[in-house]
């Protein structure tokens, strides 16, 4: 099982056609946040999935925000679960 969550609202692919694609994740435990570009090193995006992904992002930040702060450390080292 992955530690990573995709964004279910984000189906985005590369604008020439080559089927590459464009993933945002946040990780379920540590609140970090992931932009991968699979199956290629670059992607190609029309303006409007290029927004998408901007909106994902902003998403996926969030998230991880919640995340994090239910995990910062208490003064003893303890960390949270709020």
């Amino acid at each position: 099982m992955s530690a990573y969550s995709s964004d279910p609202q984000l189906n985005v692919t590369d604008a020439t056609g080559n089927g590459v694609e464009v993933d945002v994740a946040t990780n379920l435990l540590s609140g970090t946040v992931r932009l991968s570009v699979l199956w290629t090193d670059q992607v190609f995006l029309n303006p409007d999935d290029a927004e998408r992904v901007a909106q994902a992002l902003l998403r996926a930040a969030e998230h991880g925000r919640r995340i994090a702060k239910g995990r910062r450390p208490r003064p003893d080292n303890t960390a949270t679960s709020d």
